[in-house]
């Protein structure tokens, strides 16, 4: 069914643009509301069917007229007054959706309290439009569970290709899918490694991947301590920058974010100049022909090296970054995933089915014909270790991720070589980020034959986010390589 508006919107819309037009009274947010509605009627559960979307929020609409109430009586409060939002499903919000991590043990889960993220889009004006689907528990859930699938929200397929055959990335799935499928503006998404960048290079769009701080953790269901952060995925790096400006602030409930004191900034998008990236000297990560797969491309990669050359950047190629080479310890995700979740269940109300990681495994057992497709070893094989964080294995393992992912690695880099950022193909530099809690933006860099897409990432240290976001606007200026999917 089409609604009457819907020649007033194309499907790259830009928050600018929106801005504009509802600022010259060309369009509501209430329209914009409707029209991202109808695209997830037509596209997400029908049609293509790509399974984005977990809830839709029954206010939105009423939040929509709101804002424009508002906007016409005092003027809009910023680049996202009235601007639609969809959240991962393991974001608080406290409203009348619920949030999971997809799991069916929690699908009736009402959070008591908006996480503080959540708050702070609010307190934005944006519009909270849904809830996205996502790997289960952020892919803590089974070693062979195909990214982007949950129990609760089944299998998010791929908007450029034929379903499943093509890896969607995980676990932000949804909400890299709802973006580059235009069913929404722009989305918040979760890392703990790989989470956001993965899905983002696979789905054609930009997504950041914070320094760990910057964004409250408060209200998110946790994997770890030490690597989980939220962030933005949107169309456009400067969509993507005044969605990370308006989620910043310190929480007194996040210790995490004390050190973003005088770091953070709230407007991402002052340093966004097309001549970004004339005189920045970027470092080239190269991988062995071995480690080449499905989401590498050697012709594309030389080719956005080509064009950060031509936009001006001074290329520093094939550097040696020592950690990337080292055989990780593993241990501390293990660890934290089994206190930091089992905290989290145990904080639950009382009338809940469950309480303890002990507890979903046996209500999963209990439901098996739809909560088990893939089986839940590795939530078994978390549920064996204590819930103390005294484990000498594991207090070693995190001072040596800090250090080789830092001083041996992405601090290394940039010192060694004098360099404003480093780029790898893909997402081969979530590791060594995410060990170190320093930040990386994804950014789209072409297609494969066939049209699968392929994403470069630029990572550099601790609260670097505004040089990251500006090299990244300029890249993004001079190659264009952005394009909807046929839907």
């Amino acid at each position: 069914m089409s609604i009457p508006f819907q020649s007033l919107f194309k499907e790259e819309l830009t928050i600018q643009e929106i801005q504009a037009a509802m600022d010259a009274g060309d369009m509501t947010a209430k329209q914009l509301t409707m029209y991202y509605l109808s695209r997830i009627a037509a596209y997400d559960q029908a049609g293509p069917c790509l399974k984005s979307m977990l809830e839709v929020n029954p206010d939105a609409i009423f939040i929509a007229e709101g804002l424009d109430h508002e906007r016409a009586k005092r003027g809009a409060r910023g680049p996202l007054h009235g601007v639609p939002v969809v959240l991962k499903d393991n974001i608080e919000t406290r409203d009348h959706m619920h949030t999971s991590a997809g799991t069916l043990a929690l699908a009736q889960h009402l959070a008591d309290q908006d996480a503080f993220l959540v708050s702070k889009l609010r307190e934005a004006g944006a519009v909270i439009l849904g809830k996205t689907n996502m790997t289960e528990l952020a892919n803590g859930m089974s070693s062979s569970m195909w990214a982007g699938y949950s129990a609760r929200g089944g299998q998010t397929d791929h908007p450029y290709g034929p379903g499943r055959d093509w890896f969607v990335g995980g676990s932000s799935s949804g909400s890299a899918v709802a973006v580059a499928a235009n069913l929404t503006m722009v989305a918040v998404g979760t890392e703990t490694i790989g989470s956001i960048l993965s899905p983002a290079v696979n789905n054609a769009v930009v997504g950041i991947k914070p320094t760990t701080g910057l964004i409250s953790r408060n209200g998110i269901i946790p994997l770890t301590y030490t690597q989980d952060t939220a962030g933005p995925l949107a169309r456009t790096v400067k969509d993507a920058a005044i969605l990370l400006g308006a989620m910043t602030g310190i929480d007194p409930q996040d210790a995490a974010t004390y050190k973003s004191e005088g770091m953070a900034k709230q407007d991402y998008t002052k340093g966004l100049d097309p001549d970004g990236l004339k005189g920045a000297r970027i470092g080239v990560w190269r991988i062995e022909d071995e480690e080449q797969s499905v989401e590498y491309d050697a012709a594309l990669y030389d080719q956005a090296i080509h064009t950060m050359r031509g936009a001006g950047a001074e290329i520093v190629d094939n550097i040696e970054i020592p950690a990337c080479e080292r055989d990780w310890n593993w241990a501390v995700m293990p660890h934290e995933i089994k206190h930091s979740l089992d905290n989290y269940l145990a904080r639950l109300p009382a009338h809940y089915p469950v309480h303890s990681i002990a507890d979903l495994i046996a209500y999963n057992q209990q439901h098996a014909e739809t909560a088990l497709k893939y089986g839940q070893d590795q939530l078994e094989e978390k549920q064996r270790y204590a819930n103390t964080l005294t484990d000498p294995t594991y207090l070693r393992a995190r001072m040596e991720d800090l250090y080789y992912a830092q001083d041996e690695g992405v601090d290394y880099a940039l010192k060694t070589y004098r360099l404003d950022a480093i780029l790898f193909p893909a997402y081969k530099g979530c590791t060594i980020s995410a060990k170190a809690g320093y930040p990386t933006i994804a950014l789209p860099a072409g297609f494969r034959a066939g049209g699968r897409p392929f994403g470069i990432t630029l990572t550099a240290g601790a609260f670097s986010e505004a040089k990251l976001i500006q090299l990244g606007y300029a890249y993004e200026q001079a190659s264009r390589l952005r394009r909807p999917p046929k839907l």
